[in-house]
């Protein structure tokens, strides 16, 4: 049996792997995916150097980085220049958030599920479209050629956001999820890297695992990504991009200052970085600042989803993309897509431009209003971020319970929420915290029962 004597010090991981089993390196990979996925490696571990574990194994260096770099193109592992590598926390966590039905016996407070006050004004809508004489052409293929009045309407939407924008740079996607992993599959390679921050949307971490892209924690301070940090991943870690969410975070209910956004894009032309600008949330401001985008147009691909702001069965975003990223990202959706639905996308414009969008947007706002003040009244005398517009809250949690062990806890008395370990990125330690969608319950009345089961259960806590 080999014998660690690159150090001779005790190691956090002693595997015994099966020799006759090739490529050694994939054998390798799997037992620490098996022994990830049965704990005996727990999140946050760090691993012995690759040089110390070619020692112990007997194995070529190169074997082990082979083994590990597998392993973080998966989103097992998480390295750092400097300090290491780390089983990643967010390893084992369930990034799907949306389950295939409504949780039975549960008040649902999890998935960020919009309210229902744009509902009756879209099917008005929809039944005077199908009843014109060409109603067909809503059911065929849309072409880019035809669609010049509803780049219009996406103009109208994402100026609304704090973005000036042309027409020429408007690409359709279905939905923001599908436009983030258009703009991956387009501007990354596999085993690229971008930055975001330490607890992100879970969507970009399921795109970026499916498509072999490593995310790499930007550090924050005061709920907002520090542009210093961003400049040191540029330095030590090489990223190609960062996503960003300045409005309404998600998860952590924060919104990005003026100043910082501008710092952030200075980074982003210095080291000639992609911003990923996810505006799903940016409508629900009244008075919305400037997207980050603004201060670097020619570096951002900004997303404006209409989910969370008109409804989500429309499956359709915007993404005003500059010259330079355009072609690439077209090509991918197109890939993807071939096209939108003309249907959903002619319904949407006809929203955008007439004079319900202002109204519609202002029915969600006072509808979120009125959810968040029961959530103060109820949750006022603890660590809730978040504004009053939102849909989601971010519960920082007393005492010494974890998100996880508070999710489960708050699942056993009948309420769904979601722990800080489901969004947390590589080996950032996951805050002591649950994400609270005011919106999802179907009325404020179920609302409010689940709010006053999670202030029982923080009341034995405290």
């Amino acid at each position: 049996m080999p014998v660690n004597s690159y150090d001779n010090s005790p190691m956090s991981w002693k595997p015994s792997i099966d020799r006759t089993r090739k490529p050694i390196y994939k054998t390798l990979a799997n037992q620490l995916q098996q022994d990830i996925l049965d704990e005996v490696l727990l999140p946050g571990t760090k691993l012995p150097s690759q040089r110390e574990l070619a020692d112990y194994l007997d194995l070529n260096l190169s074997t082990i980085s082979k083994a590990f770099k597998l392993c973080e193109l998966k989103g097992l592992l998480s390295a750092s220049v400097g300090s290491g590598t780390y089983v990643a926390y967010d390893a084992l966590s369930n990034a799907y958030l949306l389950e295939d039905a409504k949780p039975a016996h549960l008040i649902e407070m999890g998935a960020t599920l919009p309210d229902r006050v744009s509902y009756e004004p879209l099917m008005v809508q929809l039944r005077s479209m199908v009843q014109e004489t060409d109603y067909e052409k809503w059911f065929g293929y849309g072409r880019p050629g035809e669609s010049l009045w509803q780049k219009d309407a996406a103009i109208k939407l994402i100026r609304r956001g704090g973005l000036e924008t042309t027409a020429d740079q408007i690409l359709f996607a279905n939905g923001s999820q599908n436009a983030i992993a258009a703009a991956l599959a387009s501007l990354c390679k596999p085993g690229d890297r971008i930055g975001a921050d330490t607890h992100t949307y879970p969507g970009l971490k399921t795109a970026a695992a499916m498509l072999s892209v490593q995310i790499v924690p930007i550090k924050s301070e005061h709920d907002e990504m520090t542009p210093t940090a961003l400049e040191h991943a540029c330095k030590n870690d090489h990223i190609k991009g960062v996503y960003l969410i300045p409005d309404y975070h998600n998860p952590t209910a924060g919104t990005m200052s003026a100043a910082t956004r501008q710092k952030i894009a200075a980074v982003a032309r210095t080291y000639n970085l992609f911003m990923l600008e996810d505006a799903s949330y940016s409508l629900l401001s009244e008075n919305p600042l400037p997207a980050v985008a603004f201060f670097a147009p020619e570096q951002a691909v900004y997303i404006a989803s209409l989910s969370k702001t008109i409804a989500p069965g429309l499956r359709l975003a915007y993404a005003a993309v500059p010259s330079q990223y355009k072609e690439r990202m077209a090509k991918a959706l197109y890939n993807l897509n071939v096209s939108v639905s003309p249907l959903l996308a002619e319904l949407a414009a006809r929203t955008i431009v007439s004079h319900q969008l202002e109204a519609l947007i202002e029915g969600h706002r006072q509808q979120n209003i009125r959810r968040n003040q029961a959530v103060n009244r109820y949750l006022g005398d603890y660590a809730c971020a978040g504004a009053d517009t939102g849909i989601f809250r971010w519960l920082r949690l007393p005492g010494g319970i974890t998100g996880a062990e508070f999710e489960a806890l708050a699942a056993q008395q009948g309420v769904q929420v979601y722990a800080a370990d489901r969004f947390v990125v590589g080996n950032s330690t996951p805050e002591r915290a649950v994400r609270i969608a005011v919106c999802a319950p179907e009325t404020v009345e179920e609302l409010e029962e689940g709010l006053s089961i999670l202030q029982g259960l923080l009341r034995e806590l405290a």
